[in-house]
């Protein structure tokens, strides 16, 4: 369970929301068809992250504006592969892509 407690309050995690909201049939196939976006925005944000990167800092480093980030970054942008293996350099990361 995902649920935490703090200060007396009951904390609900994203997790605990996307699961009651799975059982959604509608909410399921909208999922279904984003979640590739989506975990490609978390990747980012994730290594951004542990980088200790701002979204301006990525974006100076990639010669684009943090709005341009921020887009990738929301999920309201289809950023290239060429763009993403640009992020990966940014990142001192590789790219890789997968069939599943």
């Amino acid at each position: 369970m995902h649920k935490y407690i703090m200060k007396n309050k009951l904390i609900y995690t994203f997790e605990d929301d996307l699961k009651e909201s799975l059982k959604d049939p509608g909410f399921k196939k909208a999922w279904q068809e984003s979640e590739t976006e989506y975990l490609l925005a978390k990747k980012i944000i994730d290594k951004r992250l542990k980088n200790k990167m701002s979204q301006r800092t990525l974006a100076k480093k990639l010669n684009t504006s943090q709005a341009a980030i921020s887009r990738i970054e929301t999920m309201q942008a289809n950023p290239s592969l060429s763009f993403l293996k640009k992020i990966a350099q940014a990142f001192d990361s590789q790219l890789s892509i997968q069939f599943q």
